[in-house]
């Protein structure tokens, strides 16, 4: 089945330009599904996974910068550093994987079973159910003539109208058919390794420098703060927002959770552990 030329709709908008995107709705696309034409990240997956992408990116960075943080703060060698941050890396990306894959499956579960109940009351008792989506329209300000002409249409396409009944009266959104839960929960795992390995790369490569530990973190401060950067950039290519705007927001983010996790370290080592070992020292 033919659809509009969502890329050109999307470059028209991006321009406010009138006339291409009458050009874009008017033309012809030999693609069946819009949602394929989203644009992809890195070449690998669509925009219907950038809650997957960022919620892995972001708590990629976040939670092994967080364990560099803590280490450097504490005072521990890069050795231990390293062991601590790759091994959280793909724990932490498994276990978010797999937590993503089977909330998003409990999730459509849930909702595919509403949907079942809602066609059973649909099939036993069509004109309350009609009633019920004319008040819901009614209510967001639709003339109550006109809502009934509508939903009595609709209600003859059962597909169509259960969907909407759900999306407006129960908040959600069914989803299709071709839904892949483990798909999402890969894609948080992939996203949380790729971004989670940045704060690493500083003591990977410099460490055989004999680079100082502060020289090192400090480094890993830099490409923390980049690719958190860069991530808020990728968020911006499906969500519209200025590029160096989301980038901000994002590095802002991070860089707090970061700092409360380096004076978290720098706390228990240099005051808590610290006053122990004076008080040890008295006695």
């Amino acid at each position: 089945m033919a659809t509009r030329d969502l890329e050109g709709a999307k470059q028209a908008y991006a321009l406010a330009d009138m006339e291409s995107s009458k050009a874009a709705h008017d033309s012809v696309s030999v693609k069946s599904n819009e949602k394929h034409l989203e644009i992809s990240f890195c070449g690998l997956f669509d925009g219907d996974h950038l809650k997957s992408i960022v919620y892995g990116g972001l708590d990629g960075i976040i939670t092994t910068f967080a364990v560099v943080a803590g280490a450097s703060g504490g005072g521990l060698g890069t050795n231990v550093i390293l062991i601590l941050g790759f091994s959280n890396i793909f724990a932490d990306a498994l276990s978010m994987g797999m937590g993503d894959a089977l909330s998003t499956k409990a999730e459509n579960e849930h909702i595919l079973n509403e949907r079942r109940r809602e066609a059973w009351e649909l099939e036993n008792y069509k004109d309350g159910e009609v009633k019920e989506m004319v008040d819901i329209y009614e209510e967001k300000g639709m003339k109550r003539m006109h809502a009934e002409v509508m939903l009595r249409i609709m209600a003859k396409y059962h597909d169509i109208f259960l969907d909407n009944m759900m999306l407006h009266e129960l908040g959600m959104q069914v989803p299709d058919e071709d839904e892949n839960p483990w798909k999402a929960g890969l894609v948080t795992f992939c996203s949380f390794v790729f971004f989670g390995l940045f704060p690493l790369l500083g003591y990977c490569i410099f460490a055989q420098y004999n680079l100082d530990l502060v020289t090192l973190f400090s480094i890993s401060c830099v490409l923390s703060a980049i690719m958190l950067f860069v991530l808020g950039v990728c968020k911006s290519r499906f969500t519209g927002q200025k590029w160096w705007a989301s980038g901000m927001e994002i590095l802002s983010m991070g860089g707090l959770t970061a700092a409360v996790s380096f004076l978290i370290g720098w706390f228990i080592e240099d005051v808590i552990l610290s006053s122990g070992d004076a008080m040890g020292g008295l006695h």
